[in-house]
């Protein structure tokens, strides 16, 4: 296979501190594949080209790899999300040379949070090495602009391909097998990374098991015309009440668009105990009835979708000795909020040094999950399984929102905003906490 190497002027192809932080250009239209030969044969391939197979196969062509960027939609697609980008996101979209793409849409400030008759509006906090503002950007523009990026950097593209299976040897996986319109092939690789979402169907192929006992959610969104769609806040609604005016273990938002229209959707939490009893889009109906006149809504919900997020690394096989789930597909998903475009980026970012690097991803891959993020995601479990009792929530609710100290800290937490640099109180309670709530759990995320 033949395609461009790119690589800064400073370092040599492949070299594993070369970040290329400016905005690429363009190679001379990038391809775009519906089928390959049943012969290809690659270093890398990505299977899922959302923000986390995005970020990897971009990463890891500039480091000097050959990549295949597999994919079972043709691009642009839309994908069942809050569009939401926290600080977190933002700085890695800045590492990819994103920042002036990003903010040529919509900024926000921080987050208004609603519920149990108080309104707070809480600041994005000052975070070492993190910027201070948050975007959003639809899933159908967002995905589409990192899989150009991947394929300006120098991957080679497929679309309509589905991945069915794969071929093994001794745990090692040899070849991916796809569907596509002309029929079935193989591309062979020597390391592949699993980037195909929440329901990661050729992780379960490999093996990757969800385990429901710990919390997870049923979350949908949906576009609507609003007044608001230049605010530059987001809001969320703590206090989600059902058709029957009962309160519900979930939230809602609005996230402005910047474009005359607001993204809207409400998520429910459940565990295998107390299953979600909750039908998602009639309950976005009555969500936007409720904030209808506050946030300035007219017309219908469009295009609304739902879907099921396992959370907070509540997924076992996440790796072997040639191959890596990462993103979505290893529940790399925020019990407290069903935040995981950050953790998407991210984790793109650390499989691709990790390819170049040469370690054996069986235990290395988990080893540094659990490392960045089994503390955090234990306690946010643990934190979120509380609020999927609608009693508790009740309770527990009216305290904290009468707090700013608190809700300053929830936003902290549920923004993914305590870097390893943090050394404020707010880090140390996270931190403490993370480590007693791990000790504790019967299956620690990622086990």
């Amino acid at each position: 296979m033949s395609r461009e190497y790119r690589s800064c002027e400073t370092c040599r192809p492949g070299s594993r501190h070369c970040r290329f932080d400016a905005e690429l250009a363009p190679r001379d239209d990038p391809e775009r594949i519906a089928a390959m030969p049943a012969a290809t044969h690659t270093d890398v391939l990505v299977v899922g080209a959302g923000p986390a197979g995005s970020a990897a196969a971009t990463w890891a062509a500039r480091y000097g790899l050959d990549v295949v960027l597999a994919d079972a939609a043709v691009f642009p697609r839309d994908k069942t999300c809050g569009d939401g980008l926290t600080p977190r996101a933002i700085g890695e979209l800045h590492r990819l040379g994103l920042t002036d793409w990003v903010f040529a849409h919509t900024v926000n400030q921080g987050l208004r949070a609603h519920g149990f008759g108080q309104r707070l509006e809480l600041p994005w906090p000052q975070v070492e090495g993190l910027p201070d503002r948050g975007s959003a950007v639809p899933r159908t523009e967002l995905d589409d602009h990192l899989r150009t990026t991947a394929l300006k950097a120098g991957a080679v593209g497929v679309e309509g391909a589905r991945a069915i299976d794969a071929r093994l040897d001794g745990g090692r996986v040899r070849a991916v097998t796809f569907r596509g319109a002309e029929g079935t092939f193989e591309i062979e690789c020597e390391r592949l990374v699993v980037a195909d979402g929440v329901r990661s169907p050729l992780g379960k192929v490999l093996g990757r098991e969800w385990h429901r006992d710990t919390v997870y959610a049923v979350a949908g969104r949906s576009y609507v015309t609003s007044t608001m769609s230049d605010d530059p806040w987001i809001s969320s609604h703590l206090e989600l009440r059902g058709e029957q005016g009962q309160i519900l273990s979930g939230y809602g938002w609005v996230f402005p668009l910047g474009d005359g229209s607001v993204n809207l959707g409400a998520g429910t939490l459940a565990t295998s105990k107390r299953p979600a009893d909750v039908a998602i889009k009639p309950l976005m109906k009555v969500y936007a009835d409720t904030i209808g006149d506050e946030f300035g809504l007219s017309g219908e919900l469009r295009n609304p979708t739902s879907a099921l997020l396992p959370m907070g690394g509540a997924v076992s096989n996440v790796a072997g000795p040639n191959w890596a789930l990462i993103g979505d597909a290893a529940a790399c998903i925020n019990p407290l909020n069903g935040e995981g475009i950050d953790y998407g980026l991210e984790t793109g970012r650390f499989i691709a040094d990790m390819l170049v690097a040469g370690d054996s991803l069986e235990t290395a891959w988990p080893a540094l999950l659990t490392e960045h993020y089994g503390e955090a995601f234990s306690v946010a479990r643990r934190l979120a399984g509380v609020f999927s009792n609608p009693k508790l929530l009740t309770a527990l609710g009216p305290v904290g929102m009468r707090s700013d100290f608190l809700m300053t800290l929830a936003l902290r937490w549920m923004g993914n905003l305590v870097t390893e640099q943090d050394r404020d109180r707010a880090a140390r309670i996270w931190r403490w906490a993370g480590r007693r709530s791990v000790a504790i759990d019967a299956r620690p995320p990622f086990s």
